[in-house]
């Protein structure tokens, strides 16, 4: 369909289309894979609104982005592939480095895995974590951890690691 502010046209089944004006094309390399990057100046933004939710943000639950992966793939991002990462806003988490050495280096986590460790405001206490620990029925296992992690129940999940690692 036709732009408003520029003149090539938009993609009518996309339901979030940007215009832009191109400021400068950066090579990346002279391989394969190493792409270009495009740095532009959004001039207009349209959003279909059967994406947004009740604030009128876009809903993730509802855009079903598509993701560019290597060579021909690509993925779709809906269902059980997607999963939320809380960001302290006003304050910083305690990072990656902070968790043991173990945990980091363990094949059995994920990146998102260990982000969403990372994102702990601050070390749990001993207390903390046996009370964590305490009031789990299950055995302690990586799996119970990547559960706790996928519930949003960081602290369990640091507290299950940590007895783990």
């Amino acid at each position: 369909i036709a732009s408003e502010t520029i003149k090539p046209f938009r993609v009518k089944e996309s339901p979030v289309q940007f215009e832009c004006k191109v400021l400068e094309v950066k090579e990346l390399g002279q391989n394969g894979g190493a792409g270009n990057l495009v740095i532009c100046e959004v001039q207009r933004i349209h959003i279909d609104e059967e994406v947004l939710d009740e604030n009128g943000m876009i809903d993730q639950t509802k855009i079903d982005l598509v993701a560019r992966m290597g060579g021909n793939f690509y993925c779709r991002a809906h269902g059980d592939s997607l999963f939320e990462v809380d960001k302290p806003i006003t304050t910083l988490g305690i990072g990656v480095d902070m968790l043991s050495e173990a945990m980091r280096q363990t094949n059995l986590l994920s990146g998102n895995d260990l982000g969403q460790l990372g994102n702990l405001l601050e070390l749990p206490s001993d207390e903390q974590v046996n009370n964590a620990i305490n009031s789990l029925d299950d055995e302690l296992s990586i799996d119970l951890a990547k559960q706790m992690l996928a519930q949003n129940d960081i602290l369990t999940a640091y507290a299950i690691l940590t007895q783990i690692f």
